[in-house]
């Protein structure tokens, strides 16, 4: 997400040797290895969250097992990253290294409303997760006989709206601007969210981020509580009434480690984020400026949150750790890879999912 009031330092200074004043500095004032270094650096943050998110939507598509309704919210916070690694990233590279817009106005008010949307479609799938987690886990049985794919996909639906209402409405409008202009019209080469108004800030940072956080990490909270709770009430069985619930009790350990996994991407995301929206946040309260390197290390944090995501997956799940594998043939022993024999997938063979009700 672009910035909305940070004061951007100009990047114009007095050429040697006769050059003229005001004259553009190259890379920004950079020297030539940094600014190969930053442009390396950060071309390798964009293509790995490329790959590692479109891993994860093949993964969820061609593995029976990932199947489930938890795993479409899964998938959509992948695209979201994912359209951030494709449509965002690369411009923001460029205009890293460069500190200059150079493809124009339409250009540059469409990457920064492609910014604020994937950026809002992250924190409400995650919002999204964090409820369908918190049904699964104190509800078990309405969940699986309530929770559908169509039900799933209407609130997929709807955060997408809401995210696209957030972010192109109000910059192709005027509505974010002190002056009801529209976004960067005075000078598209130093693209970015300057002359932003304050209410349009508050509701973006309180709407969209503060206060879901705020309702996310109780609602994870609940969740530990309840599941340690169960895991007593299970503990204290006798075996043989352990036994004969063994797979009810199977199907809550199934849902107590995607839920682990889960937080574990909303510890990441309130890492990387909340620098971002703090400054975000404060700047124009305060009437402040921040230096320019300073507001580069925050929006980059927040970058980061896109190839971090399925990193946590392949750590923490088996069957995504599993998938990825296969997807890129990293097989062992007499397994054979995704791309020599789609079968290994298990499509052709019935599995036993513990995942809700589909219809």
């Amino acid at each position: 997400m672009e910035n909305l009031s940070v004061a951007v330092t100009d990047n114009t200074t007095v050429l040697p040797s006769g050059g003229e004043t005001g004259a553009r500095a190259p890379y920004g004032g950079k020297t030539l290895s940094a600014a190969v270094l930053v442009g390396t650096f950060l071309g390798i943050i964009t293509l790995g969250t490329i790959i590692g998110n479109v891993l994860v939507c093949l993964a969820a598509v061609v593995n029976r097992r990932l199947r489930n309704i938890t795993n479409y919210f899964v998938v959509s916070l992948a695209v979201a990253d994912l359209l951030v690694g494709v449509l965002v990233l690369p411009f923001s590279t460029i205009f890293e290294v460069t500190r200059y817009w150079n493809f124009g106005l339409i250009l540059c008010n469409l990457w920064v409303s492609l910014d604020v949307l994937c950026c809002t479609a992250s924190i409400l799938n995650l919002f999204a997760i964090s409820l369908d987690r918190y049904y699964a886990i104190t509800r078990p049985f309405t969940y699986s006989n309530k929770m559908c794919r169509r039900k799933a996909f209407m609130a997929i639906a709807v955060v997408w709206i809401v995210s696209l209402l957030v972010s192109f409405l109000p910059i192709w409008v005027g509505w974010n601007t002190e002056d009801g202009r529209l976004q960067n019209v005075d000078d598209p080469t130093q693209c970015s969210f300057n002359n932003t108004n304050v209410p349009y800030i508050m509701i973006v940072a309180f709407g969209t981020y503060y206060i879901p956080l705020i309702i996310m990490c109780v609602t994870y909270f609940r969740i530990f509580l309840i599941a340690k709770e169960q895991a007593n009430r299970i503990n204290a069985l006798q075996p043989e009434v352990r036994d004969a619930n063994r797979r009810q009790n199977q199907n809550l350990a199934n849902e107590h480690k995607a839920t682990r996994t889960l937080a574990a991407v909303l510890g990441a995301f309130i890492i990387c984020w909340t620098p971002y929206f703090t400054v975000f946040t404060i700047t124009p309260l305060c009437g402040c400026t921040i230096p320019e390197q300073l507001y580069s290390v925050v929006l980059w944090l927040g970058y980061i949150n896109s190839l971090l995501n399925p990193c946590v997956y392949a750590f923490m799940n088996k069957e995504f750790r599993r998938a990825f594998k296969k997807l890129l043939c990293f097989q062992t022993g007499n397994s054979v890879c995704f791309c020599n024999n789609p079968r290994n997938w298990g499509l052709d063979t019935p599995t036993t999912s513990t995942a809700p009700r589909q219809s």
